[in-house]
This record gives structure tokens, C-alpha cells and sequence, in this order.
């Protein structure tokens, strides 16, 4: 099972350490070479410290999608995920924000680490507010989900589901987080931006959400074809939304962009498998609160990337990890004493 999972993923971190250990060879010799893969390891396991919630997210998703979308999530998405979302995007990203061109941001990126590292830092404001905007409506559409029975907190989410009655409330509600964010800590210079890019990552969450309400969800005609992209879309830009920290706290490590991208490719095809062992394994219907611990996670994702369009506010990737894996471990503590609790209870009834 941990072969058939897995064996993908190891493969990936074989030869993206195998590449690793070579780029370093050739740039200073067998010190810096294993310097290079010890970094690349660590930014590999923050990776998935990071996303692990991601993976739980993305499971629910994926459970209703047919094994030849699944098969399409691991291979062609981890290409989207590695060589898209985590080495063009950022790029394009600060070539946008810096006004330069795309070529020209490359050869920064290729050639000269440290500048490029700047021009990142300086998008940071306009990542966060992307990033958190989307994660934020994320979490309100699940834990605002009216027709959502299986309650974790029950009281605090009776109330959440109540407000969920009313149309778009997630959205306006994102809409005002984002302007009073804007407004009360983005430095005054940085606020159309921030805003735009808020207004953007809400767009598109709302687009996506649209598509996919398009297709019956019962219909397994439609898994396979239309609907079955829309959720592969989907997927891929929630990956981008959790991988926009991870790559900046990656410069936090080291500057080399090649290094960077193969600590993030290793953490990235181990957290798709790991989304695909969830789906396999049942793990979703097994833990009934998991699904609501990674949502809980993701609002503490969306909250610090907001926080940190203030740039005199940064919260280590460490902290933001372990408050994910935190709500991680208490949904699945919850989710064993409720069914203990109910197998007590169906063992003391009279047969």
C-alpha cells in the first residue's frame, strides 16, 4: 500500500536530490553539494508541514473525482504544481509588481538569487492578499455551509451554517476583511495593490465556485469530463494559494532558486500523494472531524497571510505550520472519542 501510494513521490525526491547533489557538485564542490541537499530535505519536510492541511482539503475534493482524474492530479499536477505554481508564478508575479519583463525576471531568478530575492519580498503585500483572500473564502464556504450536518464545535458552527443561509454572505464578508485590512495595515503606498490582488484571489474563487456548480455532482459523465477539470483547476489553484508562503519562506533559507524549487517539488509530490493515500484509505469518512480541522487551519492560513500584508508583521513558517497540524491532531482526537462514544453507546442499548 505505502509502495503503491508513495513509490511516485520517492521516486520525484530520488532524482530531484540526485539533480540537487549535481547542481551543487558543479557550483563548489562536494561541501556545497551536500549543503544543497540538506536544504533541499528541510524545505521539503516544511512543505509538507505547511500543506498537510492542503492534503485533507484537497482529499474531499478528490474523492469524487474519477481514478483517471485522480492518476491526471498526481502526475500532470504535480508538473502544474512544481514547475507552474512554484517557480513561473512567483515570477510572474514579480514581474507584474515590478514593472520588468518576464525573460528578465528569469535571469534574475537563474542568475542572480539575491536580487531576485528582493523583488519577491517586495511582492510579498500583493501574494498575502491573493493568497488569504482565497483561503478565507475557502474556509467560510465549508464552515458556513448550511447544509453541512457533521458539526466539530457544534455551537460556534450551528451559528456559522445559520449566517450561511444568506446568499454571497462569505463573500461580503471577505470583501470587508480585505478593506478594513487595507485599510488599517497596509502602508498607504501598497494599498491599491493589496486590494486589487484581494479583489483578484476573490474572483477567482468565486468563478471556480461557479463552474463547478454547474455539473451535478451525481452525474458521473460529468466527473469525468467538464466537471472533473473545473475540480482539477480547482485543486491547483488552492495549491497555489498554500504554496505562495512556502515559497517566500523559502528565501528565508537559501537564495538559489534551483534549490528552492527542488525542496518544494520533493514537498509538494509527497503531499499529493499523501492526499491521494487519504481518498484510498477512507481516512475522511474514518475521522469525521479531520475535514473540518484542515478548514479551521486554512482560516489560521488565510488570517496570518493577511496579517502579513503588513510588512512589520511576520509569523515563522514554523508557527504557521504547527497551527495547522495542531487542529489537524485535535480534529482526529475528537473524531476517536466520537466513535468510541458511539460504539459505547450502540453496545449498551438492548438488542
Amino acid at each position: 500500500m505505502i509502495q503503491r501510494e508513495f513509490g511516485f513521490a520517492f521516486g520525484v525526491t530520488i532524482i530531484a536530490l540526485i539533480l540537487t547533489f549535481w547542481y551543487g557538485f558543479n557550483t563548489g564542490g562536494l561541501a556545497v553539494a551536500l549543503n544543497f541537499l540538506v536544504i533541499a530535505v528541510v524545505l521539503g519536510v516544511m512543505e509538507v508541514s505547511l500543506s498537510f492541511d492542503n492534503a485533507v482539503v484537497n482529499a474531499s475534493v478528490l474523492k469524487n473525482m474519477t481514478e483517471k482524474w485522480q492518476r491526471r492530479f498526481l502526475i500532470w499536477g504535480i508538473l502544474i504544481a512544481v514547475v507552474g505554481m512554484r517557480l513561473v508564478f512567483p515570477i510572474a508575479i514579480v514581474a507584474i509588481t515590478a514593472g520588468l519583463g518576464f525573460g528578465e525576471v528569469a535571469n534574475l531568478a537563474l542568475n542572480d538569487s539575491a536580487k531576485y530575492g528582493e523583488y519577491l519580498e517586495k511582492a510579498e503585500v500583493v501574494i498575502s492578499a491573493f493568497g488569504g483572500i482565497f483561503l478565507l473564502m475557502v474556509a467560510l464556504n465549508y464552515l458556513m455551509d448550511p447544509e453541512k450536518d457533521e458539526h466539530w464545535l457544534a455551537g460556534f458552527e450551528r451559528r456559522l451554517a445559520g449566517l450561511g443561509k444568506l446568499d454571497t454572505i462569505q463573500a461580503l464578508i471577505a470583501g470587508v476583511v480585505l478593506l478594513s485590512i487595507t485599510h488599517f495595515f497596509v502602508a498607504p503606498a501598497e494599498q491599491l495593490a493589496a486590494v486589487t490582488a484581494g479583489m483578484v484571489g476573490l474572483l477567482v474563487y468565486l468563478a471556480m465556485n461557479a463552474i463547478g456548480g454547474l455539473f451535478d455532482p451525481n452525474d458521473m459523465a460529468a466527473k469525468a469530463g467538464a466537471a472533473g477539470l473545473t475540480a482539477f483547476l480547482y485543486l491547483e489553484v488552492l495549491d497555489a494559494s498554500f504554496s505562495l508562503d512556502g515559497v517566500i519562506g523559502a528565501f528565508a533559507v537559501t537564495k538559489e532558486i534551483v534549490i528552492i524549487s527542488a525542496g518544494l517539488a520533493i514537498g509538494a509530490v509527497f503531499v499529493r500523494s499523501l492526499t491521494l493515500f487519504l481518498v484510498h484509505q477512507g481516512t475522511l469518512a474514518q475521522y469525521r472531524f479531520l475535514e473540518h480541522g484542515a478548514h479551521y487551519g486554512i482560516l489560521a492560513l488565510a488570517v496570518i497571510m493577511l496579517a502579513s500584508t503588513n510588512r512589520n508583521v511576520h509569523i515563522p513558517e514554523l508557527v504557521t505550520g504547527l497551527i495547522g497540524v495542531a487542529f489537524i491532531g485535535a480534529s482526529i482526537w475528537s473524531s476517536v472519542r466520537a466513535n468510541k462514544r458511539e460504539l459505547a453507546e450502540g453496545k449498551s442499548q438492548p438488542s
